[in-house]
């Protein structure tokens, strides 16, 4: 089951979302990620597994907005492109969501 943590403040959001996303882990997932906003810069951090294998890739990855993702995949294979968040082709947005989206 997929499970959503966003955070908007004037702390680390990254460690807020990672004990976010740990909290969730008992609701069953295959992969997890994170987006974290500071001014200019912006991290987009994803993991196929455990939350503490997200944890481990987000060393130096600082900012006060962002928002976290466990995925449970339903459609397409637990990897790190299929897993949430998604970022628009032209980089504009990151999105997260539950639940299928199909295109027709």
């Amino acid at each position: 089951m997929c499970g959503i943590v966003g955070v908007v403040g004037n702390t680390n959001a990254t460690d807020i979302l990672i004990q976010g996303l740990e909290k969730l882990e008992y609701r069953g997932y295959d992969s997890a990620g994170i987006f974290v906003l500071d001014g200019a810069d912006n991290h987009l951090v994803k993991a196929v597994g455990r939350i503490a294998e997200l944890s481990a890739k987000t060393a130096g990855v600082e900012g006060t907005t962002g928002i976290g993702h466990t995925r449970w995949a339903t459609h397409g294979k637990p990897t790190e492109d299929n897993a949430h968040p998604h970022r628009s082709e032209t980089e504009r947005f990151v999105l997260v969501h539950n639940g299928v989206i199909e295109n027709y």
